[in-house]
């Protein structure tokens, strides 16, 4: 069996809603880091790419028709190459790179783009059509992020809580106190400042021109980190959501906009093409949770990954979580049985800093990932984040 390593990556900065990037079209966000693959390997006969795999949440908007495939084309590449667009809602880019690399290694493919975009600020209202003639009903939708058109046989069986409620929930469940959530939201910002102060972001952003009034300007970093941000402005927000809660909007995840992309080939691919590979992508796991608890998805994706790869948590250098919430994100680590702080995980901060565009998230960390082993000297790294509607997905990369 062949292996299927990560060659290449760049991703957008991530904006904040309504943000730098909030007139950038959605399918014209995705073709920005195809575009700069196809530039930056320009001696690459890129006649011979395999497919293009992009995540994303939505695609109600902009990013509707395939819009993996619509960015290929924007992004200058021969129309006699493929594309696809994956749906894991939050976990869709993570789970566009283990489907690449299924196929690589399966021998099915040997040279691959994934990755994945949302735009969320763009994300648009929908309305359904009629059940009747001359109906007059109307119901209209956001699709930014959420439940829409709901079944009332899954609003019986298993409820429709908001994100933010699942967080709360799992806060409950798993007894994650709100100054516990505060300060880790505290460090996932001062690490990203120290990350994007010492340039380690620039090694995976690509800056790109955004339309003005008059003319254009480039965006270059990400928008949403908030490094003024104490622990006693943390503690005074309010906790919207439930009575008596703990979850806020500074120890969640934004609502951001950005895309990322990551290029993958086999070692034949990779000589052929003159491609360096960085990092191995050794085999990725989901599981499914209840969908209340949405959040805790990760620890058992996890669990799964190390019981199907052989390695222990220990062999693991770096573990890039996605910090949809604090609450959630301490659960996980606490199931893992890893210290609140603990160095390893999303040692360069996470989405509450960084932001969290939903289908370019799992891309974002499995760079990230590859840029933390690379800059760190350690070996292995475990991309891992959870789903709405009760998942969880986690990927194996080995550096090489």
């Amino acid at each position: 069996m062949q292996q299927a390593f990560i060659c290449d990556f760049v991703r957008t900065p991530f904006g904040r809603y309504g943000g730098a990037l909030k007139d950038v079209r959605t399918d014209d966000l995705a073709a920005h880091p195809l575009r700069v693959l196809r530039e930056r390997h320009a001696a690459l006969d890129w006649a011979a790419l395999d497919d293009v795999l992009l995540g994303c949440a939505n695609q109600a908007g902009e990013d509707n028709r395939n819009v993996a495939r619509m960015a290929a084309l924007l992004a200058g590449f021969p129309a006699a190459v493929p594309g696809a667009t994956i749906n894991r809602l939050c976990g869709s880019s993570l789970d566009a790179l283990g489907t690449a690399a299924r196929a690589i290694r399966a021998g099915e493919a040997d040279l691959v783009i994934a990755g994945g975009v949302e735009s969320m600020t763009r994300a648009p209202f929908v309305l359904p059509k009629q059940n009747e003639a001359f109906g007059r009903a109307a119901e209209i939708a956001d699709t930014t992020i959420g439940w829409r058109f709901v079944n009332r046989a899954m609003q019986t069986a298993y409820g429709t809580d908001s994100m933010p409620e699942t967080a709360e929930n799992v806060a409950e469940q798993f007894s994650v106190a709100r100054t516990d959530q505060d300060a880790f939201a505290y460090r996932s910002q001062i690490r990203a400042k120290a990350a994007q102060d010492a340039g380690v972001f620039a090694r995976e952003i690509a800056p790109i021109e955004v339309p003005e009034k008059r003319g254009k300007r480039t965006v270059a970093q990400d928008e949403h980190p908030r490094p003024e941000t104490t622990l006693e402005a943390l503690a005074a927000l309010k906790a919207p959501f439930r009575a008596g809660g703990t979850v806020t909007a500074g120890n969640a995840s934004g609502v951001n906009d950005g895309a990322a992309a990551l290029l993958l080939a086999s070692e034949a691919a990779a000589r052929q093409h003159g491609l360096t590979p960085r990092a191995r992508v050794v085999s990725m796991a989901v599981a499914g949770v209840e969908p209340r608890i949405m959040g805790i998805g990760p620890a058992p994706a996890v669990q799964k990954l190390l019981a199907r790869t052989g390695f222990s948590l220990a062999q693991i250098d770096v573990i890039e979580l996605n910090e949809a919430f604090a609450a959630q994100a301490l659960a996980v680590t606490r199931v893992l049985g890893l210290p609140d702080d603990a160095p390893q995980v999303n040692p360069h901060g996470g989405a509450i800093a960084l932001g969290h565009p939903l289908g370019a998230s799992g891309a974002r960390l499995a760079m990230t990932c590859v840029n933390a082993l690379e800059q760190g000297g350690g070996r292995r790294a475990i991309a891992t984040m959870c789903i709405g509607v009760g998942q969880g997905i986690a990927v194996l990369v080995e550096r090489v």
